[in-house]
């Protein structure tokens, strides 16, 4: 066990569930629609993509942003959640918004990843 690496994930978390908090205040649900929820996890998914592109699985650094910061700010919980609450008055809404995180949150880690991969020709 390592110390060190798992204050880094828990502060990374820190940061990332407080970002995550504010967004929520930031920006209502809309009619029920947990659009924060949305967000956060399409927002984190690039950039989850982005740093698993650009820095090795085993960096601080990725620990520290992607498991803690980015880990702490994206949230299944929440989006199971608001899925189920959002059924209960309007199934159809409920389903395209599940439908709609799954492909928006595929289509985001997929951008990140192409966009975090060095460039053809750019200097190493």
């Amino acid at each position: 066990m390592n110390l060190r690496r798992i204050l880094l994930v828990a502060a990374g978390g820190t940061v990332g569930t407080a970002a995550r908090l504010a967004l929520g205040l930031a920006v209502p649900d809309a009619g029920g629609f947990p659009v924060a929820v949305l967000l956060a996890n399409v927002v984190g998914a690039l950039l989850i993509g982005v740093l698993a592109a650009r820095l090795p699985a085993s960096a601080d650094l990725r620990l520290l942003l992607g498991t803690g910061v980015l880990g702490g700010f994206t949230t299944y919980s929440a989006f199971m959640t608001g899925t189920v609450s959002l059924w209960s008055e309007a199934p159809a809404l409920a389903a395209a918004y599940a439908l709609g995180s799954l492909v928006l949150g595929i289509g985001a880690a997929a951008l990140g990843l192409r966009l975090g991969r060095p460039r053809r020709g750019a200097a190493s």
